[in-house]
């Protein structure tokens, strides 16, 4: 038997721009249109490889283009691209819920689909009759889906209210019994199109760990998020799709990294004010990856410009790192008591950490310039330098509290030789100090 349990060639979908919208099918219809399915997948099989895109017109998009990969059976494949790149209807055509304009996928396996809040679901029907219909839908018997109830009920927290018409269900608790209901229903493929996106962190964190069971038991799992942490986390291959084509299918840290290199490169990354005669005057910081994104545990620098118009008697320069809820996550400090750097005009300073402990998320920084010895205050400039923290398979185990701030021991405080203006790719260190310890 092959290994290949999804198979899709050269798949495109095209939808007609500005289409009157379709009216709401009945139920009769929507059981008519899912026992006929087997037949439109078959038809499409038979005819995929001659049914070929038409030209673009100005009334019509292309949704999906030449779309084409396999995934084998046991395989966690993640699928990933920004809004409007395909992903969604991509899982249409899997689960059967619309045809493509050309080509075919061959899916060979029981299907659950999670595709968005109350997809399948009847809301006149109870939470409970929903459970034995989507089962009764993917095939199971009934003695099955009994056998399965009670622990799709407690997974999703719902007990109180599985007897009541789901119309009245929250978007919450609608995905809480639907991942439920697809994940335990002994899916051979299960299809996840954002899960995370509706649910308290705890439930998101089940849903994860239920998904990386469900691999781990030799079942599939096509999954779809823009966490892209949890899709690092959980897979080890991604597709990564843009604009509707296939640009990308290969080991998920490269995934991640091609699909960060098409974000808009930050505008503001550095922080420059040329002309003060006392202050910072550039900041920047290093990053292990491009357009500032950052590998958690990696080297990270940071770089001060500072003036002087007159020589201080101690310069002391801090900075702390905020993050979006503007929280202080990191203080660090350099107090000049040696005459080490202070002078009069402009000096260059970096701050070294070679194994960045900066939790995911993204960041920005505060700085403050004054004297030490004789406590006046300079100046301070507040959310410059823009950067982001990622994670990449590294598993979430903390998060930060309010009021938490990490002062480091092992970063090291240095001047270096020239300006931060001209960017030389080697600096020489000519001096290191280790901050003090609140």
């Amino acid at each position: 038997m092959s290994d290949i349990v999804i198979r899709v060639e050269n798949i495109s979908k095209q939808y007609k721009i500005g289409a009157l919208q379709k009216r709401h099918e009945t139920w009769a219809e929507a059981l008519s249109r899912a026992i006929l399915a087997p037949v439109r997948v078959l038809s499409s099989a038979l005819d995929g490889h001659d049914r070929q895109p038409q030209m673009n017109g100005d009334d019509t998009i292309w949704a999906l283009t030449d779309v084409s990969f396999e995934v084998k059976r046991g395989e966690i494949v993640g699928l990933i691209g920004s809004n409007g790149s395909g992903k969604s209807t991509l899982f249409k055509i899997l689960s059967r819920i619309t045809e493509p304009t050309a080509g075919f996928a061959d899916i060979t396996g029981r299907v659950g689909s999670l595709l968005e809040v109350g997809t399948g679901f009847q809301p006149q029907l109870t939470g409970r009759e929903n459970v034995y219909l989507n089962g009764a839908i993917m095939g199971m018997k009934r003695a099955e889906i009994e056998r399965k109830f009670d622990e799709i009920v407690a997974f999703s927290e719902v007990e109180k209210f599985i007897d009541t018409p789901v119309r009245h269900y929250s978007s919450g608790m609608y995905m809480r019994l639907a991942f439920a209901v697809a994940a335990h229903l002994d899916p051979e493929i299960l299809l996840v199109d954002e899960v995370l996106a509706v649910g308290d962190e705890a439930f998101q964190k089940k849903c994860l760990g239920k998904i990386g069971n469900v691999a781990k038991e030799g079942r599939t799992v096509l999954f779809v998020s823009h966490n892209l942490q949890a899709v690092s986390t959980l897979t080890t291959r991604t597709l990564l799709l843009d604009r509707g084509r296939l640009t990308f299918d290969g080991d998920t840290f490269s995934a991640l990294g091609h699909f960060r290199a098409t974000w808009k490169k930050v505008s503001n990354a550095e922080y420059t004010e040329p002309n003060k005669t006392t202050g910072v005057t550039g900041a920047r910081v290093i990053t292990s990856e491009p357009n500032q994104i950052h590998r958690f545990g990696k080297r990270l620098i940071f770089e001060f410009e500072v003036a002087f118009e007159q020589k201080p008697k101690t310069g002391f320069i801090s900075f702390v790192v905020i993050d979006e809820e503007l929280r202080p996550i990191m203080h660090l400090w350099f107090s000049d008591s040696e005459q080490q750097w202070s002078r009069a005009g402009k000096v260059l300073l970096r701050c070294e950490i070679p194994k960045s402990r900066v939790y995911m998320g993204r960041y920005t920084l505060t700085t403050n310039l004054s004297d030490a010895a004789t406590k006046e205050h300079f100046e301070t400039v507040e959310g410059i330098c823009p950067f982001e923290v990622v994670m990449d398979g590294i598993p979430r185990e903390y998060k930060w509290m309010q009021g938490d701030c990490t002062y480091l021991e092992d970063a090291k405080w240095a001047p270096v030789e020239n300006s931060l203006s001209e960017k030389r790719e080697e600096r020489v260190l000519l001096s290191t100090s280790l901050p003090s310890k609140s």
